[in-house]
């Protein structure tokens, strides 16, 4: 390639694409317009800012979430190997939240569609507890005008014994029914508060076999002792009150869990 002038060093360099064709084939030189600064056949590409800042956003959301799942995930893999080894499960104590001493968790362990059974077989349980204790108020009261202290010691017996066992023999066996559809958990909190709605009936009696009933606020102890104090004779027809509609409470209860019991089996 012959050159008739030194080499422009602002011109363009030709490059020969076939070493074999005389220098006859090249390629054009680039143009010396620059492209993308406002001419007329410019070609833009537009990037909008927010759609990238979306998609960053959903990228950090959608990693979170991804986040949270496999924490989930191992959580349940971590009661579901408790439960393999030790057949019960491995949960903490949440309530109540003052003091906690027992695991409760209706929302997040109870199928949706089982939550208000167990909601309402929880307020039995509740009731018996509110039973008991003011059973208990009643009878000191009784006590202070006269009535003796055995009847006192014997409602602190009752209290002290009916309120964990009635925890321990059926609500809790319901909680784990419901949890992992049992058929011998069910079985076993029938058995038991049918034992439980007996002795709510008894008590709203309150029969004159153990010290002539005082030690429970029944209706044959409250027409016993309202003749003699009627202060003492008002708390106990409100323990009275109390029991008749615990008893209510926990045939509605046995009723509706026989019922999704049978159909859901």
């Amino acid at each position: 390639m012959n050159r008739h002038h030194d080499p422009n060093p602002f011109e363009e360099e030709e490059v020969e694409v076939n070493p074999f064709s005389n220098g006859k084939s090249r390629i054009p030189p680039l143009a010396s317009e620059p492209l993308g600064f406002g001419q007329k056949h410019d070609a833009t590409v537009d990037i909008p800012l927010d759609t990238m800042s979306d998609s960053k956003q959903k990228a950090k959301e959608l990693a979170t979430w991804e986040a949270d799942l496999k924490r989930r995930e191992k959580d349940i893999k971590r009661r579901e190997d408790s439960v393999a080894k030790a057949g019960v499960p491995d949960d903490g104590k949440n309530w109540p939240p003052f003091f906690p001493i027992i695991h409760h968790d209706i929302a997040n362990e109870i199928p949706v569609h089982a939550q208000r059974l167990q909601y309402m077989a929880f307020a039995s349980w509740l009731g018996i507890v509110l039973c008991l204790v003011f059973n208990v108020i009643a009878v000191i009261i009784c006590w202070v005008r006269g009535g003796g202290s055995k009847i006192f010691f014997l409602a602190v017996i009752y209290a002290l014994l009916g309120i964990p066992l009635s925890y321990v023999l059926w609500y809790r066996p319901l909680y784990r029914a419901m949890r992992t559809d049992s058929a011998l958990k069910f079985g076993w909190f029938f058995l038991f508060y049918m034992l439980h709605i007996g002795f709510c009936i008894i008590a709203a009696i309150a029969p004159p076999i153990v010290f002539q009933g005082k030690s429970l606020t029944g209706i044959l102890a409250a027409i016993d002792v309202f003749s003699d104090h009627a202060v003492v004779g008002i708390f106990y027809l409100i323990g009275f009150a109390l029991f008749c509609l615990e008893t209510l409470l926990s045939f509605w209860v046995l009723q509706k869990i026989y019922v999704y019991f049978r159909g859901h089996k």
